[in-house]
């Protein structure tokens, strides 16, 4: 008789563990959140339209996750951290704002297929990670990107920026925010060195 109470006491041990088996855990969301800059008309002379591709990336790099790195050759991904918005699509809007900002162009658009523009900017996100290989939790970005004259198919510029973040704390919102950082930082770096000003084909 004195078996039931102790059997009853096992199974009421067990239950705070049965039922934590039973949890679901959710993922966490995050978005590149970029500062806009100022967007100043374009001066009155210029006459010069350009059209931006969406950037491309490597395959990793489109699959949700946030990425990271223990090894320069091992790729982790976090399962319960993701993106909420591709950073493809979030840099190709942030690089479209800068080119209407720098008063260059007359008229900066998403890339449709007509050619319809003078130019077109084709950019690459190359790397977008933690680096935890390194002293500390780090962050790479690293974006390359040309531009296309339409008419001929003659490239009028290119360049490559690569960027590496200290992450002050070390959390995933932490990794999160200093992406965000860095990001606007190679953005920028990048397009210093576009040439101003480009000529029109229409007013040639």
């Amino acid at each position: 008789m004195k078996k039931l109470p102790v059997a009853l006491t096992l199974i009421l041990s067990l239950l705070p563990a049965l039922s934590s088996c039973g949890r679901v855990r959710y993922p966490a969301y995050y978005t590149l959140n970029l500062p806009a800059p100022p967007d100043p008309p374009a001066a009155e002379s210029v006459r010069t339209s350009i059209a931006v591709r969406e950037f491309q990336s490597p395959g990793y790099l489109r699959q949700g996750p946030i990425v990271y790195r223990t090894t320069p050759e091992e790729v982790g991904f976090y399962e319960y951290h993701r993106w909420a918005a591709d950073p493809r699509a979030v840099v190709t809007s942030a690089v479209i704002d800068h080119l209407r900002a720098s008063g260059q162009f007359s008229m900066v658009s998403m890339y449709d297929g007509r050619p319809n523009n003078d130019y077109v900017f084709s950019g690459r996100l190359e790397k977008l990670e933690e680096v935890d290989y390194q002293a500390g939790v780090k962050v790479e970005v690293a974006i390359s990107a040309q531009i296309t004259r339409i008419a001929t198919g003659a490239t009028v510029w290119s360049n490559a920026v690569s960027e590496v973040g200290t992450v002050p704390q070390r959390t995933v919102p932490g990794v999160v925010s200093e992406m965000n950082r860095t990001v606007d930082l190679a953005i920028n770096k990048l397009l210093s060195t576009v040439p101003a000003p480009l000529a029109s084909e229409r007013s040639e």
